[in-house]
């Protein structure tokens, strides 16, 4: 498919998810249990829970103890769903959720995690290190992690590329699901997406930022979310609340109720939420406990509330700034 006729397609899927993005948020509201929600994970038959649980916060507790119960307290109320990644906190957030895992509670999730390696090299090397610390023989889901610059999907498809070794970890039972995360530019999601396509691979998951101020700034919601739902992959949303501490809170234009609900609005899969603390585990299913998807003229409304702070993209600097590009930071991992 050339790309002209590739955006095309993308903006004809586009029409047809806002057309139907309410019907899809009231069906998979109905999946619930007391306190959780769940969602069909795109086309892999998997049901996971509406709230994912963040890798990097549950990593910086200064009592590794901390976390592991705030790992096993979320999966007890109904979080199935464990993001994570090779890189957070020096490999400290997996570890801690290996540690979780123990005494049954593996068999409760679907775990993962993220490889930085373009190579098939690194991302060999990376992988089996994300298995000692989590200490499983097996990764549900494995995502490319950070593929923030054009030439990311080049590297990953390329002969000798992280894609080889991904496929040949599959086949050997490593893992299960194969998904890619970004958050700088909708465009290099696109061409992700078109590589994958001219190499007739098809990802089960793609990661990225969703949020309300998203919605008004290069916006991965308008421009990406059509081309995965399209395809049937799942959806992960992150950055819901701008990340940083919840950066889109400092605006003063929305509360992190309403920026959950909107998002939870939205034909996602899982919101992966940074948790840090029972507080902040308690917000979710607050969140949850009052989820009801928003009308379109809810939306609206919440829109033009926050369209002046969202234009600039000044409460969105995964975006705007490297903040956020770790491997910008250790290129050596890319490999």
């Amino acid at each position: 498919m050339q790309r002209r006729e590739f955006l095309k397609a993308a903006a004809v899927a586009g029409v047809a998810s806002a057309a139907t993005s309410n019907m899809l948020g009231q069906a998979q509201a109905s999946a619930a249990t007391a306190e959780m929600q769940y969602r069909m994970l795109g086309r892999t038959g998997e049901k996971v829970s509406a709230i994912g649980l963040g890798g990097y916060h549950i990593g910086v507790q200064s009592n590794s103890a901390d976390s592991v119960r705030l790992i096993r307290t979320a999966i007890d109320r109904g979080i199935n769903f464990l993001d994570n990644s090779w890189d957070y906190n020096n490999g400290a957030s997996e570890s801690r959720m290996g540690d979780a895992l123990k005494d049954g509670y593996r068999n409760k999730v679907l775990l993962m995690t993220k490889i930085d390696g373009r190579t098939k090299k690194a991302y060999q090397q990376q992988l089996d290190q994300s298995l000692s610390r989590l200490q499983v023989d097996m990764i549900d889901l494995v995502q490319f992690h950070e593929i923030i610059r054009m030439e990311d999907p080049d590297r990953v498809f390329s002969a000798g590329g992280a894609l080889e070794a991904a496929l040949a970890a599959k086949q050997a039972g490593k893992i299960r699901y194969i998904g890619f995360t970004g958050h700088k530019d909708p465009a290099v999601h696109l061409r992700m997406f078109e590589i994958a396509q001219q190499h007739g691979f098809h990802f089960d998951t793609v990661q990225m930022p969703i949020n309300v101020f998203d919605a008004q700034f290069r916006s991965f919601a308008k421009q990406v979310m059509p081309v995965a739902q399209a395809q049937g992959v799942g959806v992960l949303a992150m950055k819901t609340l701008g990340g940083g501490g919840g950066m889109l809170l400092q605006s003063k234009t929305v509360s992190a109720i309403e920026a959950l609900h909107y998002v939870l609005s939205q034909p996602i899969s899982v919101l992966i939420a940074g948790i840090d603390s029972t507080q902040i585990l308690d917000q979710a299913f607050t969140a949850i406990k009052t989820f009801k998807p928003m009308m379109q003229e809810e939306i609206a409304a919440l829109l033009a509330r926050t369209h002046d702070a969202s234009l600039s993209g000044q409460y969105e600097l995964f975006k705007t700034t490297t903040r956020f590009d770790g491997t910008a930071r250790s290129p050596d991992w890319l490999g």
